[in-house]
């Protein structure tokens, strides 16, 4: 429910603050006093379109905080965690109003965008009036109004599983069989190429490798005449080596003579007889890694040249043939085995259909039996409305043919408004008047079934008096046992049925330059006063308290 209402510099209102409790409140007050501005700047925080004009003169911004006190398992809890906002005790809505037109939302203080603020306000709060566009008259709500009333929601659950289950079920179907169709097309090709792939038989990272061990084989020929030539001179017939032999083996028979002349340049001349000895040994063993079999070459070329005029042929790149392959023969897997798949799934998608279309099938039943039972419990409170001639009905339609996730029902609350007249869609043929009524007896029958937590009714009683007056506050008085009903109205009537009311007035403020609404709440003992007031006018006579007084009475 509703528990305080904030609203700061908001065209007359500059502050105020209004708390709120559960049953009946209302709020009334001379016109023009700002009864509107009121609604307005509650819609505001609701989600409702926003308005520069909404802001006080002079003001850069208005704002309007509204504080809900909600259940831990109400569907506005589901849409906080669903837009990860905190959930918190209370249920705060924020809306601020700047001047040059854009607005900001919030919720339990976390910015949000409008269309959030929106969806929290619809599942939070009803407005209903005379010129009313959304609550009941949005014929999109009728089905599930309708299922409420009837206690259909598990079973409209189940048929949106079922749906769900049925639809899963059929693309399952539809796409396997595109699949054995497509493959089935491309038999005789995939055959031939799952075979002409076959003896390929490419495989991963093969050119790669192919391609460097030719590159590396190609290389090896040029480099390996200067190896031998740098061999030749190293080990060959011109060699340096067994000179150097000879001259240290002649060096070492004088060494006695005098060795230490001689042991430094034979040390030295063994160390260069040394170093030709292990440059001939990786000479030879560079020779022995350059040469390779022209033939493998030859081989290697013919494998990349197949490899890759493959590649072309099928549109992908050499490492992608094996993968390729893989699909073609999964692809002839399909058409060998997948009808026997085909037909499972088939069976499965005319099964899930059957349940499906026997649930909704039920459910429409359902529906039009609690559709009977609707309309006898509206037109039963029509007459008290002085709608004692019009006539209430639940329009259903079933199309199967037409099914969806809610079933094949397209259901729209429709009203005759007088004998021989036609009926149609209630928000297309019932006036203004009629239609808060409508709305009113509505509420009344689903009070406890499909409705926000907290209803306001703006001026419905407008238009009418006396009895039909007295009968719209008894059945608000009635619907505020189950939810909080908040009521703008002018009816004496209505205000005393009543268990909080809230006077609306203007006050003059800086020596009568400008004027400001304010809200206050009457106390048990005025009460009569202000009754009385709605009934006299300007001037309260003691017929009026009087007056005022039964009213009162009759209503506690």
């Amino acid at each position: 429910m509703l528990s305080r209402l904030s609203i700061r510099d908001i065209v007359l209102i500059d502050r105020l603050d209004i708390d709120f409790a559960n049953g009946l409140a209302v709020l009334t007050g001379e016109t023009g006093a700002g009864k509107s501005i009121l609604l307005d700047a509650f819609a505001l925080a609701l989600g409702g379109r926003g308005d520069q004009a909404l802001v006080r003169q002079g003001q850069e911004q208005g704002q309007v905080t509204a504080v809900f006190d909600v259940a831990k398992s109400h569907p506005a809890r589901a849409l906080l965690k669903a837009n990860d906002i905190p959930a918190e005790d209370d249920l705060i809505l924020r809306r601020v109003q700047l001047a040059d037109g854009r607005t900001r939302a919030f919720v339990n203080d976390q910015p949000v965008s409008v269309q959030v603020l929106k969806q929290l306000g619809q599942a939070l709060v009803e407005i209903h009036g005379q010129h009313d566009d959304r609550a009941l008259v949005d014929a999109g709500t009728h089905r599930t109004l309708l299922d409420a009333f009837g206690g259909l929601e598990r079973d409209a659950a189940k048929v949106v599983t079922l749906w769900n289950a049925k639809r899963e079920a059929q693309e399952a179907a539809d796409a396997h069989r595109a699949e054995v169709e497509r493959a089935k097309r491309e038999g005789d090709w995939l055959r031939h190429a799952v075979d002409e792939l076959g003896k390929l038989a490419p495989q991963a990272g093969e050119e790669t490798a192919l391609a460097e061990r030719r590159t590396f084989m190609m290389q090896s020929e040029k480099v390996a005449e200067d190896l031998r030539e740098a061999h030749e001179t190293v080990a060959g017939a011109n060699s340096s080596v067994p000179a150097f032999a000879a001259v240290i083996r002649k060096l070492e028979r004088r060494g006695a003579q005098a060795p230490t002349l001689i042991e430094p340049a034979v040390k030295s001349l063994d160390a260069a007889l040394t170093a030709l000895e292990e440059t001939r040994a990786h000479l030879e063993a560079a020779l022995r890694a350059a040469d390779y079999d022209p033939a493998e070459l030859e081989r290697i070329e013919e494998r990349l040249f197949g490899l890759r005029a493959a590649g072309r042929k099928y549109n992908v790149p050499v490492d992608d043939l094996a993968a390729l392959a893989a699909q073609y023969k999964n692809d002839i897997a399909l058409i060998d085995a997948g009808e026997d798949k085909l037909k499972a799934l088939e069976a499965q998608a005319k099964e899930a259909d059957l349940a499906f279309a026997k649930a909704a099938e039920a459910l429409s039943k359902a529906r039009l039996k609690a559709g009977t039972a609707l309309d006898k419990a509206v037109n039963g409170e029509l007459k008290p409305l002085k709608l004692e001639r019009a006539k209430f009905t639940t329009e259903i339609v079933s199309d199967p043919a037409n099914a969806g996730p809610n079933g094949i029902d397209r259901v729209e609350f429709w009203v005759q408004t007088n004998p021989g007249t036609r009926p149609g869609p209630l928000m297309k043929v019932a006036s203004g008047g009629e239609l808060a009524r409508f709305l009113l007896a509505l509420k009344v029958v689903l009070a406890d079934r499909g409705s926000a937590p907290t209803l306001v009714f703006d001026e419905i009683d407008t238009g009418v008096g006396g009895a039909v007056a007295d009968a719209i506050g008894v059945r608000l008085a009635r619907l505020a046992r189950g939810v909080q009903v908040l009521a703008v109205t002018h009816a004496p009537q209505v205000a005393a049925q009543a268990s909080r009311h809230y006077v609306i007035s203007k006050d003059a403020l800086d020596k009568g330059k400008r004027v400001a609404t304010r809200v206050a709440e009457v106390a048990a003992e005025k009460r009569r006063e202000e009754i009385a007031r709605m009934l006299a006018g300007a001037e309260i006579t003691n017929e009026a308290r009087a007056a005022a007084e039964r009213l009162l009475k009759a209503a506690s």
